[in-house]
């Protein structure tokens, strides 16, 4: 063989290269198609989310028949929002703004049990050396892949063996348990949190709680508004723990009010549709109504912790 044919250059080669000059010039981060496909991708993906909360707002304008018979996304009337709002709030003499309140109650709660638990318990987890802490580990990664259904009895047991079932701390206790909260602190404490900073500190006089308190929390903030805004969506939308543990209407949150609200009312028949006959009290307005409240107060708490969330969201991934 020639040696001209050996510097010929291979086809494969070449092809590789001029297409990766191609998506280089015209779809990386410069280019015109790139510029298009990722804003493309990006609205697929808004409109993929943000459909079915318009579709939700403005179903709450129209009545059952415009709802078939008008276009998905066509507005009805304010008269019948303000209608449908009306009868939500004379539902069982104003019942609805009671599980409003227990929400409200349950989630802040909740929250504020869960972070003054796993926050703490993280850090040691991360920072001391004990005997068995290994074990504490494992135990809570494998608490974290337990159904929820799973802990049901038990949970129902120890309540009322202390005689909380069907009171508020039935919904609170348990919610306050965090175990994605403690193993999440974990790993941001054991990735992000020099040992030296402390072991400088230590030698200046500080304490241990002195170190979490004034070190070691003020640097988890993104942290922190992560694990608030995880448990506070997740407390808001609890439905089943208090769906078992209270009987009592009073105690209700939101969740439950709701598929009592459903389930109560002859109008509502699965899939929306009254049945012919039945005189109609409550219509699809009305538990569209109720699904705008249960989405408004998380998107308004992710408007106002958006920058810890996102920031949150890269917990542990750079090593301090």
């Amino acid at each position: 063989m020639s040696k001209s044919d050996n510097r010929r250059p291979d086809f494969h080669s070449t092809f590789l290269q001029r297409w990766r000059y191609f998506w280089m010039k015209n779809v990386g981060d410069t280019g015109v198609l790139g510029f298009i496909l990722r804003w493309g991708v990006l609205l697929l993906f808004a409109l993929y989310f943000l459909v079915p909360i318009l579709w939700l707002v403005l179903a709450t304008s129209k009545n059952a028949p415009q709802l078939l018979e008008l276009k998905p996304l066509a507005f009805g009337s304010f008269e019948r929002i303000w209608e449908a709002w009306h009868r939500i709030i004379a539902y069982q003499n104003g019942e609805v703004l009671l599980w409003f309140s227990n929400s409200v109650k349950y989630a802040i709660w909740a929250l504020v049990l869960s972070l003054a638990a796993s926050i703490p318990a993280g850090y040691i987890l991360a920072v001391a050396r004990f005997p068995g802490r290994h074990l504490v580990l494992w135990l809570t990664l494998i608490t974290m892949l337990l159904p929820p259904s799973a802990l049901v009895l038990p949970m129902f047991m120890e309540l009322n063996l202390f005689h909380l079932v069907n009171t508020q701390w039935a919904v609170i206790l348990p919610s306050a348990f965090f175990p994605f909260g403690t193993y999440l602190t974990y790993i941001y404490y054991a990735s992000s949190l020099p040992p030296e900073l402390l072991d400088a500190a230590r030698v200046d006089g500080c304490s241990e709680a002195e170190l979490f308190w004034y070190i070691a929390l003020p640097l988890a903030s993104p942290l922190l508004g992560l694990l608030a805004f995880i448990n506070f969506t997740t407390n808001w939308n609890n439905f089943f723990g208090p769906y078992v543990l209270l009987n009592n209407n009073k105690l209700f949150n939101l969740p439950v009010g709701i598929q009592q609200f459903v389930t109560a009312t002859s109008a509502l028949r699965p899939g929306f549709n009254p049945s012919p006959g039945i005189m109609v009290g409550y219509q699809q307005a009305e538990a569209a109504l109720f699904g705008l409240i249960m989405v408004v107060p998380v998107a308004i708490v992710f408007l106002i912790a958006q920058r810890y969330v996102i920031g949150g969201a890269f917990t542990g991934s750079v090593k301090g």
